[in-house]
């Protein structure tokens, strides 16, 4: 506890201050009982956000600073944040946590607060009102969510940096006798807000190439598994408990949005992709996704906790034991098995092994409850097991060894038999790399059979969406053979290779392989010459690689630009997207932004600016700000070519992110005196 909530030691004959602050800690205590903490309660209210003047008794200062410990002590409670917002959040929450001794001396002041002061501390406190509801959204709301709008939620981290220096400029330090060593303390705190705002914000590039692939409505094939469990595992969505309580802040923000809108759409569709990952039962987040369908039946019907499913939620209908002593469904911790986990969905303790027992014990109590109650399970369509998810060790080694038989035939079936058993098949593909599958796949990479390579390369795709297959890959040499088939194999082998090569690039050190083995010239040629999924395959795999700062520029060397600038100009090809932001990524390069800041390209993206659909605009605005903001010869081109009253538009009727990035490139203009 803060010392500004402890009693201070005073004489047998208190100071009216001491009185007063004595009557309105008595009355914030009863506040509490009857309601709750007064933090919870004070300044969530739209008055006191934007900071209109109600009617309620004027502040006086004993009050104001009480208010603002608590709010400053709630915030330092509460806990662990979203990781996309980690870092703001606690800087944040140090920086108030700072201006504690602040507090103190204002508290202990002897002589009263001047109205200047007053105005002020109620400034501040409704500066710590907006942090409160800012870091509560991050530390309560969804993950998803705020990954999406990471962006937005840097603004608003912004917007409340600029009203707590501006609250504490105006405070009259001189007048309210607060010591030097305390006004250097918050000055410094000021000094160093404002130079973190003039720094420029950095974007996990990572994570929006994940989102960006998610997101994808189009050609979701194995690869996009991998993609999805590493986004899962970045958002801490990785076990069961953590998607449950994100459908339920899912369902809140559907509520405060609507559920119609694209962006409750979006995040819904992610989480229900981290759920088919992990086992769990999708479900319509919009109809009621905090209450499980079983619930609904009767309001006065109380279930045993017992008798549910820690995993669906229902009434267990074949429950059974596993190592952990935990019992489920059977046919939903069968799903937690074959998605290649080998925890506890409960108690995250790694099993020992993946044996289920059946609770007979529990299943009669549960049958005879039924009986007596009337009770009728819901509709359990959609928990029936993957189709292939019982593959016998038997065959796992018999189509190994047939990959070294001595008939071209058998080898070509055993290969696309392996190519199809793990592409839905999570257990098989341990399985397979178990018994020795990758090398002699590897292996089957450098024949000269087309249909050889082409199941071969696919059938490592498969395995790879695995994590430690893709080392095992990696380790077998096999990344400079899949680029010899991206090089010189048949159109669909090329375009699996080149899924492939994004698949094992999800690992750093193979980044850097793939590169050195020259991988990238060879990704570059097929988004020239590939088909249009070939081209999707090449330049997500190119997205992934150029997360590394030196692969940027062999991606340049390698010619990278002129196709790119041909995806932007075929509108055919619906690709435009994904063109911008690999251009995104390339002008944070020196080289990059050389290649890129011609002239053709300006008037290119003021074009897409003009004509493009939202997102099309929103991704062209970024990257005109980019170079912009490197170049002002750029955007004075961008005037030539009539972007800024479609600038202007954009800034008020844009998504959220092209209106942001519409106004930094009108203040852009304004700094470079380019206005017209």
């Amino acid at each position: 506890m803060s010392p500004l909530l402890q009693t201070p030691k005073e004489s047998t004959a208190p100071s009216r201050s001491g009185r007063k602050l004595a009557r309105t800690t008595m009355g914030l205590e009863r506040d509490k009982k009857r309601h709750g903490d007064v933090e919870d309660r004070r300044g969530d209210t739209l008055a006191d956000e934007i900071g209109i003047v109600t009617t309620a008794p004027a502040p006086n200062g004993v009050d104001l600073v009480q208010e603002s410990v608590s709010l400053i002590e709630y915030v330092a409670r509460l806990g662990d944040f979203r990781s996309t917002q980690r870092q703001e959040c606690y800087s944040l929450v140090r920086r108030m946590k700072s201006l504690l001794p602040l507090f103190d001396e204002i508290r202990f002041l002897g002589s009263a607060i001047p109205p200047n002061g007053i105005a002020s501390l109620s400034k501040l406190k409704k500066v710590f009102c907006l942090a409160k509801k800012l870091l509560k959204t991050c530390n309560e709301g969804s993950k998803i969510y705020l990954a999406l709008e990471s962006e937005a939620m840097m603004v608003k981290f912004h917007a409340v940096h600029e009203k707590l220096c501006q609250a504490l400029d105006e405070l009259p330090f001189d007048e309210i006798e607060v010591s030097v060593e305390v006004r250097e303390q918050v000055e410094l705190m000021v000094t160093q807000l404002r130079r973190g705002k003039r720094r420029k914000d950095t974007q996990d590039m990572e994570l929006a190439v994940d989102l960006m692939a998610v997101s994808s409505k189009t050609d979701e094939r194995n690869a996009d598994i991998a993609i999805i469990e590493r986004l899962a595992k970045k958002l801490d969505l990785n076990t069961v408990e953590n998607l449950k309580k994100e459908t339920i802040a899912i369902s809140n923000v559907a509520k405060e949005r609507g559920q119609t809108s694209e962006c409750v759409e979006q995040i819904v569709e992610i989480l229900n992709k981290f759920k088919q990952v992990f086992g769990m039962e999708v479900i319509n987040v919009s109809e009621d996704p905090v209450k499980p369908k079983l619930l609904l039946k009767s309001g006065s019907l109380v279930i045993p906790h017992e008798f549910l499913c820690p995993i669906t939620l229902e009434v267990m209908r074949d429950p059974v034991i596993i190592a952990s002593g935990q019992t489920f469904e059977r046919e939903s911790i069968q799903k937690w098995f074959d998605s290649n986990h080998r925890t506890c969905p409960k108690t995250r303790d790694r099993l020992g092994h993946l044996s289920l027992a059946p609770n007979h014990a529990l299943k009669n109590l549960i049958t005879q409850w039924r009986e007596t109650n009337n009770y009728k399970s819901p509709n359990t369509e959609g928990l029936t097991s993957p189709q292939g998810s019982s593959v016998k060790q038997e065959e796992i080694s018999s189509l190994v060894e047939e990959l070294s038989s001595c008939q071209l035939q058998v080898q070509r079936r055993a290969a696309n038999d392996i190519r199809m058993l793990s592409k839905e098949n999570p257990e098989s593909r341990i399985l397979f790399a178990e018994n020795g599958a990758i090398p002699a796949l590897v292996q089957l990479l450098t024949y000269p059979d087309s249909k050889i390579q082409e199941h071969a390369v696919t059938a490592l795709l498969n395995l790879s969406i695995n994590d430690t297959n893709k080392k095992l890959i990696a380790n077998e040499q096999a990344i400079p053979t899949i680029i010899d088939v991206l090089r010189n194999g048949r159109m669909e082998s090329r375009e699996n290779s080149a899924a492939a090569l994004f698949s094992l690039s999800m690992l750093d050190e193979n980044k850097v392989t793939i590169a050195l083995s020259d991988g990238i010239p060879a990704l570059v040629e097929l988004l020239e010459q590939g088909t249009v999924r070939g081209k999707k395959d090449a330049v997500t795999a190119l997205f992934n690689l150029c997360l590394n700062q030196a692969n940027k520029a062999r991606a340049i060397d390698a010619g990278i630009v002129p196709p790119l600038l041909l995806l932007l100009k075929d509108k055919k090809l619906n690709m435009v997207d994904e063109a911008l932001s690999m251009f995104l990524l390339l002008v944070t390069h020196p080289q990059g932004r050389y290649e890129i800041g011609q002239l053709s390209f300006i008037g290119t993206l003021v074009d897409i600016i003009k004509k493009g659909t939202p997102k099309n605009k929103e991704c062209a605005a970024s990257v005109l700000l980019e170079l912009s903001s490197n170049n002002s010869s750029h955007i004075l081109a961008a005037l030539q070519f009539g972007v800024y009253e479609h600038l202007v538009d954009i800034s008020k009727t844009g998504t959220n992110r092209a209106q942001r990035k519409a106004r930094g490139l009108l203040q852009v203009m304004k700094t470079s005196d380019q206005l017209p």
